[in-house]
């Protein structure tokens, strides 16, 4: 999941970088929504992330923080086979 909410967040990055900032020179319509859903696709992904990362850590009795750390270095590592 926190693989899927890094590509979604770089998603929004490549759009910012090919539409440039909005008060530069407004949008069209269609940039607008498709930022707009980008956007929302990362931030429902990563709050779902948070909240797993959050009850995970409960029922394991462990800190969140270090939860989360775990999750994003293994987010950024190659998946292994099966994954």
């Amino acid at each position: 999941m926190q693989r899927a909410a890094n590509e979604a967040h770089t998603r929004v990055l490549e759009l910012r970088e090919a539409f440039g900032a909005p008060t530069a020179a407004p949008w069209t319509q269609e940039q607008t929504s498709t930022y707009e859903t980008a956007w929302r696709a990362w931030r429902d992904l990563a709050r779902d992330v948070q909240a797993s990362v959050t009850e995970f850590a409960k029922d394991e009795g462990r800190m969140r923080n270090e939860v989360e750390a775990e999750v994003k270095k293994a987010s950024t590592e190659p998946p292994s086979p099966g994954d």
